[in-house]
């Protein structure tokens, strides 16, 4: 199973991006989808979440701004990004935890896009 990340880039203040995270190999279902970022020289933290059913929560700074969705059929998640900010500079890492064909149960870490937004 692995999950890769894109979407990245470079943007000015005020502008958006959309993020995309895709789940390939031997999967049986996915539930909590998430997406966390880690700015430089600071600890990665939680971004936003969203479950099978399509119930997301953010962390508040984010709230408003920012839109994750998920399309199960493709098994991919994004993350929209809106009004983004200089703050908003960070590496942004996919998460998913994954149920595979054997039954086997794990969180999956996807390899990171980098995004930076210039003021």
């Amino acid at each position: 199973v692995q999950l890769q990340a894109s979407g990245g880039g470079l943007v000015q203040a005020g502008g958006s991006l959309r993020l995309s995270c895709v789940a390939s190999g031997s999967i049986f279902i996915i539930n909590t989808m998430s997406w966390h970022r880690q700015a430089p020289g600071k600890e990665r933290e939680w971004v936003a979440g969203v479950t099978s059913g399509g119930t997301a929560n953010y962390a508040g700074s984010m709230k408003g701004r920012f839109l994750i969705s998920r399309d199960n059929d493709k098994k991919t998640v994004y993350l929209q990004m809106n009004d983004l900010k200089p703050e908003d500079t960070a590496v942004y890492y996919c998460n998913a935890e994954i149920r595979d064909d054997w039954h086997r149960e794990r969180t999956y870490w996807g390899q990171g896009t980098l995004v930076t937004v210039s003021s």
